[in-house]
Parts: C-alpha cells; sequence; structure tokens
C-alpha cells in the first residue's frame, strides 16, 4: 500500500521510519507546507508539496496527517478525507465528537475511510479503557500519564504570542497512582491526579507574565491542573530537554461474584523512549486498516475502537491463530 506524509515534525519522522519498516507498505513521499527544497528527509525520500495533493489521489493509498491537534488537524484532516484514506492523531479529547463528525461527512462523501485519534492515548490506552469495561461492567478506570513530554501540549504552548519553543511534561501525582492500585477505587478530581511541568523558550522581548497566564488557563490543555512554568534558555532545552520520552498507565478496577465480593485489578502500562517514534508506528498500524477497510467497500470517520486487531497486524490470519492468539 502507498503510504503519504503530510507534515515532517517530529511525528512526520517517527511515521517515516514506521512506514520504511513496513514490509507491505511504500512511502510515497512527505508533503510539506514548506518549500520542499528545504525539507530534508531522514530517508531521502521524496519532498512534495502540499499543492502537489491535489493531482496525486490516485497515487496514494492512505494519507497520513501528522498536524497539531490545537489548529491543524481540525482542519486539514476533514480538507483531505475527501481525496484520500486518511489517519490522524487528534488527542483534544473533548473536541474528538465534533472532529469525527466532520471526518465523517468528508470520508462518506468520498468513499474513503478517515481514522481519527490514532496513538496510544487516545488510541492505545482507549482500548485498553473499553476491553475492561467489557470485561467488568461498572468498574471505574484511571489513566494516568507521564512523566514524559506531551507534543500536543508543547505545540499548543508554541503557538502563543512571544514563545519561541517549549516542552511540557506531565507527571502522575505518586500518592494517587497507589491509591488506585490498592483497588479502593478512590474519587480522585483531574488535578489530584497530575502536575503539568512547563520550560518555556520566550522571544527576547516578549511578556513573560502574559504567556505564563496564557498557558495556566488554556481549557483543555492547562486549566485543570496545577502547573508549573519555567522560563529557560534555548541552550538549557537543548541540554537538558532533547529527548521526547512518554507513557503512562491505564488501571482499572472491577468486582465480580454475586455479592461483588471479588475485587480485580487491570493494568496497561507503556514505557517510551520516544513517543513520536512510537506514536508514528501506531499510524502506520491505523494507515494498513483504513486501506483494508476500504478494499472492503467501508468508508466514512473510525476510531481504533472500531478496528478489528487482524486490520492492523500484517499477519495473516493463520499466523494470528498459530502465534498470538
Amino acid at each position: 500500500m502507498k503510504i503519504g506524509i503530510l507534515g515532517y515534525g517530529n511525528l512526520g519522522r517517527g511515521v517515516e521510519a514506521a512506514v520504511l519498516a513496513n514490509d507491505d507498505q511504500e512511502l510515497v513521499g512527505v508533503f510539506s507546507r514548506r518549500d520542499p527544497s528545504t525539507v530534508k528527509t531522514a530517508s531521502g525520500c521524496k519532498v512534495f508539496s502540499t499543492a502537489d495533493l491535489e493531482n496525486m489521489t490516485d497515487e496514494i493509498d492512505v494519507l497520513i496527517i501528522c498536524g497539531g491537534s490545537a489548529t491543524d488537524l481540525p482542519e486539514m484532516t476533514p480538507a483531505y478525507a475527501d481525496k484520500f484514506n486518511v489517519i490522524d492523531s487528534f488527542d483534544t479529547h473533548a473536541r474528538i465528537p465534533e472532529h469525527f463528525a466532520n471526518v465523517d461527512a468528508a470520508s462518506k462523501k468520498a468513499g474513503k475511510v478517515g481514522i481519527i485519534s490514532c496513538g496510544w492515548d487516545p488510541g492505545m490506552f482507549s482500548l485498553a479503557r473499553v476491553y475492561a469495561y467489557s470485561v467488568l461492567p461498572g468498574g471505574e478506570a484511571y489513566t494516568f500519564w507521564g512523566k514524559g513530554v506531551s507534543q500536543g501540549h508543547s505545540d499548543a504552548i508554541r503557538r502563543i504570542e512571544g514563545v519561541k519553543d517549549a516542552r511540557q511534561y506531565t507527571i502522575p501525582v505518586e500518592s494517587a497512582l497507589e491509591a488506585v492500585r490498592s483497588g479502593s477505587n478512590p474519587t480522585l478530581s483531574t488535578r489530584e491526579k497530575h502536575t503539568r511541568e512547563c520550560w518555556v523558550v520566550a522571544e527576547e522581548g516578549a511578556d513573560l507574565a502574559k504567556i505564563e497566564n496564557e498557558i495556566k488557563t488554556m481549557p483543555n490543555y492547562f486549566s485543570d491542573y496545577d502547573t508549573t512554568v519555567n522560563f529557560i534558555s534555548e541552550e538549557e532545552l537543548a541540554k537538558n530537554h532533547a529527548g521526547l520520552p512518554h507513557g503512562g498507565k491505564v488501571i482499572y478496577t472491577g468486582k465480580s461474584g454475586l455479592e461483588k465480593e471479588n475485587t480485580h485489578v487491570i493494568e496497561y502500562s507503556l514505557k517510551l523512549d520516544s513517543n513520536p517514534q512510537f506514536t508514528g508506528s501506531v499510524l502506520a498500524a491505523c494507515a494498513r486498516a483504513a486501506y483494508r477497510m476500504n478494499q472492503e467497500g467501508i468508508c466514512g470517520a473510525k476510531t481504533m475502537l472500531d478496528i478489528a486487531p487482524s486490520y492492523l497486524s500484517p499477519l495473516s490470519g493463520d499466523e494470528l491463530r498459530a502465534h498470538y492468539l
């Protein structure tokens, strides 16, 4: 299947590596809003202008869109869903229903598949929550992120006027984590579960107080959390915050028995050296699923909750049953 990558930041590079590692996928090229002559890819694959996409609908089976959730994906994914099977990693949880509806309308009109919100949360963690609830209805799911760099939150900070660069770490509150693991089903507010730590490089002469206030009051990102904002130099950011690690846990507690006498704790965890490379690998697997589903005549918007695991895998049904079931 022929894959195009739209956008070539950290996530685009992660997708590039993942596609090249998959024997059943071929990378057509990277598409950028920048001048293609200024974009150098790690693999040496061809770079096109986004304007070239209009004439390449027959050359690309799936377009993986690697933009930011704050402003890019709400516009870009529906715009390209009327021409291509598309994949994105939209992660603004509160706006997923709205984004789904927009992509669904465009995809159905074109007879294409658009899989949104792919990655590990939303994505792999979403599956963990749904599987656990399906097995033990009425239980309680707790999701903890980090400690790690959130690409979406870092991108949201970088969109603020006066910000040159930024990294945002999400940090679980250890006491909350242990309370959940005990099976006691604590009631925890958003603020009690995580803190957010921001490291910001400001433009020269920027209003630091204004930037800090915009970060801490940003809805859907920071307003519901205890947030610390640290202003540092470019050199310090490069030295101490160059990596993009992340991870987290989904912990589900539920009960069984006629008297609900037995407690069960289900835990799914990820520890990632590179958030964008892992997320890129999930997007590449979802591209496989989108291609297969569309080949069967399926169209419209989907999420990872709508995809059978066998559609994601490069292995045949016989191989999966023999080695993974």
